[in-house]
């Protein structure tokens, strides 16, 4: 018996288990997405926000999609940062002299109060029965590396390229934006947003998911806005255009489209 022992013993210490061998698998992070359409109320996204989720969900993205009234200041200063890629689908208007992005969140006592002198300084207002924030706003709140989680903010509204440098300036490191006025209606700019992330998703880099989607208006489709047959709408991109945010796929895939509220 003791030779036995002495025998296992020995065969042990010869081939030692590796510790590789003993370590439990670690669970992989998932990947985190936010989605915020600000005014679906009224301009709602309909099939386009179900195709963009399910995209991001297939390249293994946990999205939060929020709308309307849950789009907060709140969210936009503390939360947003904690998103890889980011997606704000809202819209622009002038108003003394001065450009406003609409939040969603209704006004209210409480963040009046909460952001009193942004409101003193006109950097906030609720004259359209929302709260709204101009440029002065963002460049007030987003400093340096505020935004130095988000590794993709897709910023579609009118007048982007306004704001398209501040987030670039807070960390993030691709911007994609639409630029000058455009219209959440008609389903145009939500086609061309939904085709952007799909090919992003594929694994195609910011500069190539941008271009692959514009591409036909270099040539000569001239695809244009229904209230405006002058203009053809702009997408572009701030930022490492390197930039990828999946592993590349050699086709899209075949995916269910969720029903969204």
């Amino acid at each position: 018996m003791k030779v036995l022992v002495a025998l296992l013993l020995l065969s042990t210490l010869s081939f030692p288990i590796g510790v590789n061998a003993l370590a439990m698998p670690q669970a992989q992070v998932q990947k985190r997405a936010l989605f915020l359409s600000s005014l679906n109320a009224t301009r709602p996204m309909g099939y386009y926000a179900g195709s963009l989720v399910s995209s991001l969900n297939h390249a293994g993205y946990n999205v939060t999609y929020l709308a309307d009234g849950a789009v907060t200041i709140s969210l936009l200063l503390t939360r947003m940062k904690n998103y890889s890629v980011v997606v704000w689908r809202t819209d622009s208007f002038t108003q003394k002299n001065a450009t406003y992005w609409c939040v969603g969140e209704k006004p209210s006592d409480a963040g009046e109060q909460r952001y009193a002198s942004d409101f003193a300084a006109g950097r906030i207002t609720t004259s359209t029965g929302m709260v709204a924030v101009s440029r002065d706003f963002f460049t007030n709140h987003f400093g340096p590396n505020a935004l130095q989680g988000v590794k993709l903010l897709i910023f579609v509204s009118s007048n982007g390229n306004e704001l398209a440098p501040i987030f670039l300036a807070a960390g993030v490191t691709s911007v994609v934006f639409s630029s000058g006025a455009i219209t959440l209606q008609f389903g145009l700019v939500d086609d061309l947003t939904a085709q952007v992330v799909g090919f992003l998703t594929q694994g195609e880099t910011v500069y190539n998911a941008v271009y692959d989607t514009i591409s036909p208006f270099n040539q000569g489709e001239n695809l244009k806005d229904p209230l405006d047959s002058t203009f053809g709408i702009i997408f572009w991109y701030l930022g490492d255009g390197t930039a990828t945010i999946a592993p590349t796929i050699h086709s899209a895939p075949s995916i269910r489209i969720p029903r969204l509220p």
